[in-house]
């Protein structure tokens, strides 16, 4: 976060335009990764030297440009140079506190997405930027790490299966963010069951480890809300751009898309609703064990009042008290003071009080 924070301030101040790499360096070596295909044939190969993408730009077939690690700014401008790329594209690229969004520059369409993983050991998201940038037969994915839920589409392409091959860029677009949508569902699945397993606890014991769940998953739901929200207007605007890189019969896929954005949202918001009212039930559940505490030492209270009054009326340092010259008189004021505490016990049980 400091590193964050220092390079922010590195870019204040700076032109637009200024490639600077803001965010957290999570790759040593940045890799590039091409997938070359079209409905018979098939090229998948590693990237050594930026200048061989350059015969890759106006092949006829489908050309996949993967990415890994953004944080290097000659790499990044030199793609840029190749694919002739707006420089406020280049530098938003390399900025990993971007909003989702979708800028269309005729020549190409500019998307930027959140991708999101699990940890189940930290139970945390972990949130990575990817940019995608679709020219008129390519697709140029850049990416923080690598690793991500795309691997279900490469192997689509590698073994011909559904119609991935037999369709252009702007559909390796659509399934691409469909990839990354169907892995939102999983993440609210991990967030489900933590959830539940948080309103278990409540239900039978609330400890301050509870509040700290409570209020450890609202974070990551406000977190996951700020990366999934703008998404809804992204699909959107790809569904209704009027643009040459994306065919009419892809529209119908975006739309399904987008259904499935709109339930990701609503799925969210519930979990936001549930969550805050786990938070009313621990707070109520405080209260409750407070009233418990304070019915308890009340009806203790109740109890020895008589009895505080009795020994009172005995303890006064009269002369002429004839109980007090009686030789059963102290066993049977404390006969009478037990007759009085059990009868008041008996009372308040009665009351459904204790």
């Amino acid at each position: 976060m400091n590193k964050i924070k220092y390079t922010r301030k590195i870019k204040a101040g700076a032109p637009p335009g200024t490639l600077i790499h803001i965010g957290e360096e999570k790759v040593e070596k940045v890799s590039i990764r091409v997938i070359d295909y079209d409905e018979e044939n098939l090229k998948e190969k590693e990237i050594e030297k930026i200048k061989d993408i350059i015969p890759l730009k106006e092949k006829p077939t489908v050309t996949w440009i993967n990415v890994n690690g953004i944080h290097d700014v000659e790499i990044i401008e030199k793609i840029g140079d190749i694919f002739d790329l707006h420089p406020l594209l280049m530098e938003d690229i390399m900025n990993t506190g971007q909003r989702p969004k979708m800028e269309n520059f005729e020549e190409y369409i500019f998307v930027v997405l959140k991708m999101l993983r699990y940890d189940d050991r930290e139970y945390e998201v972990i949130v990575e930027q990817v940019s995608l940038i679709l020219g008129p037969n390519y697709l140029i994915s850049f990416q923080e790490v690598e690793g991500d839920v795309f691997e279900t589409i490469r192997e689509r392409i590698r073994n011909k299966k559904g119609r991935i091959r037999k369709k252009g860029a702007d559909y390796l677009l659509y399934a691409l963010i469909d990839a990354i949508v169907d892995n939102y569902f999983i993440i609210l699945e991990k967030f489900g069951e933590r959830i539940e397993g948080i309103e278990e606890e409540l239900i039978s014991e609330s400890k301050v480890e509870t509040l700290h769940a409570i209020q450890r998953i609202k974070r990551e739901m406000i977190h996951l809300r700020k990366s999934v929200w703008p998404l809804r207007e992204v699909v959107n605007s790809l569904e209704r751009e009027e643009s040459k890189m994306i065919e009419k019969s892809t529209d119908i896929f975006l739309r399904d898309l987008y259904d499935h954005t709109i339930q990701v949202i609503d799925s969210i918001e519930s979990y936001r609703d549930v969550v805050a009212g786990m938070l009313d039930l621990y707070l109520s559940s405080l209260s409750n064990k407070m009233n418990e505490v304070m019915k308890t030492l009340t009806i203790f209270a109740a109890i020895f009042i008589p009895l505080t009054f009795i020994a009172g009326i005995y303890g006064m340092n009269f002369n002429f008290m004839p109980e007090l010259n009686w030789r059963w008189g102290y066993f049977s004021i404390l006969i009478f003071m037990a007759f009085v505490g059990v009868t008041l016990l008996i009372y308040f049980k009665r009351k459904k009080w204790m």
